[in-house]
Order: structure tokens, then C-alpha cells, then sequence
């Protein structure tokens, strides 16, 4: 019996031409923090960006002028990710919210507390964020100069403390073997080792001073700005 005749369709080598996608500034952008949840801040540089994007890096510059715009922009970009507080509620349940927001959404990339406190406060999505925080200390009794002053100082506290946070991680992370409870364990050991005639502070507050409840102590750090700014807000009546 005859075979039909059949017809095969040949095996094509050649890979499918990938389409690219189109080179903008919202791609540059989340191209940087990926790179620096990679490799950190030190390491983000646009010659690497580039790399990372597979261009040139002079392709980078018709999307950003430089490197501190990149910077600021990864900034909005990180304050995007973190939710604004409630509207609802005490003025100290919403600036508690707003200071465990921006410490969450801080840590969740690899230093980025460090992204905001070298870049100016610019991109919409961070100015929300201080819109709100000023608004709080207004409606909890603060004169303008005040609420002012007192955006900054919160701001600081919330930033530092995140980046503290991140230091002591990438500390432990590159020494082999380390975790945050034995780098705790030995400073506590080289505080109570010191001579005691000479620091008997230290040697004696040697385990409150390595505590490592950085939840609680983050708290007692916000408690401590709320209580200074009640004593305004009631000084001010």
C-alpha cells in the first residue's frame, strides 16, 4: 500500500527576533532598584546601570541627567512602594503609622534609607508623605515654625534608625558565620570587659544597651518624639 505522500515543516535554527522594549525613564528607574537591591548603594553606578540595561551608558543620560537624579528619582520611586497613613484617628496613632510605614518600606530594599537621606526631598509620591506628616502636626496643635521643625527631627529618626538597621545587616552578612545575636553577644562582652572605674555606665547598662528588640526600640524612639511633640502642642494652649 502506498504511503500518502507527507510534508514536514523544516527545523528552524534561527531564534526568534526578541522585540525590545523601548528605553524610558520608568524603566531606568526600576532597573536602578533592582540593581541596588543587588548590589547596594556603593556599588550603583551608571556605567553598571548601563550593563545592566544592555546599552551604552550615554543612553542613560537622555533619561537622566546624572547620577544624583537617579538617585532622587530611585527616592520617589521607594516612597511610591510605602502607603500614607490613615486620616482617621489620633494624631499620635497617625504619625505612629506614618514612622512604621516609612521604616518597613525603607528596609524592604537594600539600603534605601540611605537612597533618601542623600537625596533632596523632590518627587511627588515623597512629597505626599511630608504633606502628611505636616498636616498631623498641625492638627495636633503646632504652630507652622514648629511643625516644621519638629517634620524634620521625626524624619531623622525614622531614617537614621532604618539605616542603622541596614548597616548592622550588611555588618553581619560579610563577616562568615556572624548573626545579629552574636555581634550583639560579643559588643556586649567588650562593654562589660571595660574598665569599670572608668565607665561604670557603660559596664553596668552593658545588656540594656545591646538589646535586641529593634521593634521596641524603634517604638520607644517614636513615643520619645510624640511625648516632645504633645509638650508643644500643649505649651502652645
Amino acid at each position: 500500500m502506498d504511503q500518502p505522500d507527507m510534508s514536514f515543516v523544516p527545523f528552524r535554527t534561527t531564534e526568534r527576533r526578541r522585540k525590545r522594549r523601548t528605553l524610558d525613564q520608568a524603566r531606568v528607574v526600576q532597573a536602578a532598584l533592582d540593581l541596588l537591591d543587588e548590589v547596594g548603594l556603593d556599588e550603583l553606578t551608571m556605567r553598571r546601570l548601563a550593563e545592566q540595561l544592555g546599552v551604552k551608558a550615554a543612553s542613560l543620560y537622555r533619561h537622566v541627567r546624572n547620577k544624583d537624579e537617579l538617585l532622587a528619582l530611585l527616592g520617589d520611586e521607594i516612597s511610591a512602594e510605602i502607603p500614607l497613613p490613615r486620616t482617621t484617628g489620633s494624631w499620635r496613632d497617625q504619625l505612629t503609622e506614618s514612622a512604621w510605614n516609612v521604616r518597613r518600606g525603607l528596609l524592604a530594599h537594600r539600603d534605601g534609607a540611605r537612597v533618601l537621606a542623600s537625596t533632596p526631598p523632590a518627587g511627588p509620591r515623597r512629597l505626599r508623605h511630608i504633606e502628611a506628616v505636616l498636616r498631623i502636626l498641625r492638627e495636633a496643635g503646632l504652630n507652622d515654625r514648629d511643625a516644621a521643625r519638629a517634620a524634620y527631627h521625626l524624619n531623622n529618626v525614622v531614617t537614621e534608625f532604618a539605616a542603622d538597621e541596614g548597616r548592622f545587616a550588611s555588618f553581619t552578612a560579610e563577616v562568615p558565620g556572624m548573626t545579629r545575636r552574636r555581634a550583639l553577644a560579643e559588643m556586649r562582652r567588650q562593654f562589660k570587659s571595660l574598665p569599670r572605674d572608668q565607665y561604670p555606665t557603660i559596664v553596668a547598662l552593658a545588656d540594656q544597651l545591646t538589646d535586641g528588640d529593634q521593634d521596641a526600640l524603634f517604638q520607644f524612639g517614636i513615643d520619645f518624639c510624640l511625648r516632645s511633640v504633645e509638650a508643644l502642642a500643649t505649651h502652645k494652649k
